[in-house]
């Protein structure tokens, strides 16, 4: 009996055993590795002078890689070819062509976030190498800012460049510069370690990253004199950029719904003649005509004549229809366009009749009838807006502008430091003051090989919201900092 329960209890020992080897449990791992590689020595040394490194040799405490080194490993001043790097088990070796370098000159390299560890890819991030082929390091610095010239906002993540001043400013579309940077958000920037030399800077709107002006697509900052770099940074150099494409003549928007119509015509293989009332018929209950505003009736081709005794437009007073003189015109740039141009009257109910043969297109085609009904706005839907202007802009070289959503709705001469503005729809404004240099009644861009630098824009630091009902005052003045 002892010796059945001996091999009962053995048995029952030996399933329990198997059991706890079939469930294995794997060890429990420390935290995951966040520190970046370590640099445990550098062939030849940092910060060497009387020294031509071609070959730099860097070792580190655990396996590393290199990622994106084309672009995260520069030097600078900027070598006519790239290095090579290559990254094999704890060391990055870097070769340099002697050929490369000049004499008597500080060299850096930055290895940005080129060198990562293998396994978790922490970086060894904002390494900056130093040598110099002469006695001493060059130490002078440039600074300054860059802002865009056609909304006088600070332009972040500029490319600056800087070249030899006895090069003419074709250099800036034909070769790599010689020292480069770039803005920060607040569009400033900062070179340092450069030679006392005077020199050429340009900003760059970089599309393809080639490092130099392509035109077309870009945007250009110059300076109108060369450039010395110093022993501190109180001194500021102030860059407009600009795209030789750039324009601020805006368009006005139009939101309204349209009511199309459209004449038949012989040709079957040519479009009818038609047109649009820009008007918004939808629902006579609601005030959508704005009262700021004329009629505007939009045909797909030239208009020959108008009819304007065959163009009625009416509205409603306690029930009776009551015929309002408006003036009427062909746009006389767009030659699609009729202007009807009433004196409105506030939260009425209009009736717009077109009769047949009101508007003839070149070949005699008549637009057909239409009726459209539609009701005003109230000043009460409106807002108004007053601006007060330092005497300063008080010149014909300055235009106040106001801007909706990025359209123009005013662009004119200062002629008063207080402007008022009413029936302005209600929405997100933006104020601006252009510095008019030629007078010519608008802003005008730059042009690099005329040495033209493009006309500066004021901005108003906020963007005003106008609410219908509210009178907002506003004291127009500079971004705090800017002059």
């Amino acid at each position: 009996m002892n010796v059945l329960r001996s091999q009962i209890l053995f048995l029952l020992a030996l399933v329990f055993l198997l059991q706890s080897c079939a469930n294995i449990v794997p060890p429990a791992g420390g935290p995951r590795d966040t520190t970046p590689p370590r640099l445990l020595n550098i062939m030849p040394k940092d910060s060497s002078i009387n020294t031509r490194v071609t070959k730099l040799e860097m070792h580190f405490d655990e396996f590393v890689g290199l990622n994106n080194a084309a672009t995260e490993i520069t030097v600078s001043p900027i070598l006519p070819f790239p290095i090579t790097s290559e990254a094999n088990l704890k060391n990055v070796v870097l070769k340099i062509p002697d050929s490369l370098l000049k004499k008597n000159t500080t060299y850096r390299i930055s290895f940005g976030k080129a060198i990562q560890d293998v396994h978790e890819n922490n970086v060894f991030k904002d390494y900056q190498y130093i040598f110099s082929t002469g006695a001493y390091f060059d130490s002078l610095k440039l600074g300054g800012k860059v802002m865009n010239a056609a909304t006088g906002k600070a332009e972040s993540n500029a490319l600056i460049v800087l070249y030899d001043a006895a090069l003419n400013d074709s250099c800036v579309v034909r070769q790599k510069p010689m020292y480069l940077t770039h803005t920060e958000s607040s569009g400033s920037f900062v070179f340092e370690g450069l030679p006392s030399m005077p020199m050429k800077i340009f900003a760059i709107n970089d599309a393809n990253n080639n490092l130099m002006y392509d035109g077309k697509d870009e945007k250009i900052a110059f300076c109108d004199s060369v450039v010395f770099p110093t022993t501190n940074l109180k001194q500021k150099i102030s860059l407009n950029i600009f795209s030789e494409n750039d324009s601020l003549n805006k368009k006005k928007g139009d939101n309204n719904v349209a009511q199309r119509n459209t004449t038949n015509t012989a040709k079957t293989n040519e479009k009818p003649f038609s047109y649009t009332v820009l008007v918004d018929t939808t629902d006579v209950r609601k005030r959508m005509q704005e009262i700021s505003l004329p009629i505007i009736i939009e045909t797909n081709k030239p208009i020959a004549t108008i009819n304007k005794t065959r163009i009625n437009l009416m509205y409603d007073s306690l029930g009776i229809q009551v015929e309002t003189t408006a003036k009427m015109s062909i746009d006389s740039f767009k030659k699609t366009q009729i202007i009807i141009e009433p004196s409105w009257k506030e939260n009425s109910v209009y009736t717009l009749r077109l009769l047949k043969g009101f508007v003839k297109d070149s070949l005699g085609t008549e637009g057909l009838p239409s009726k459209n009904i539609f009701r005003t706005k109230r000043q009460e839907d409106y807002a108004k807006l007053v601006v007060h202007l330092p005497t300063k802009y008080l010149s014909n070289r300055y235009l106040l502008e106001v801007l909706r959503d990025d359209e123009r709705m005013y662009l004119k001469v200062v002629k008063d430091t207080m402007v008022s503005f009413h029936l302005l729809t209600p929405g997100g404004y933006s104020l601006q003051v252009i510095e008019d240099r030629n007078e010519n009644g608008q802003w005008d861009h730059g042009i690099l090989f005329q040495r033209l630098q493009p006309e500066l824009v004021i901005p108003y630091p906020e963007k005003i919201n106008l609410k219908a009902g509210w009178e907002n005052i506003i004291d127009f003045e500079e971004e705090k900092g800017k002059k």
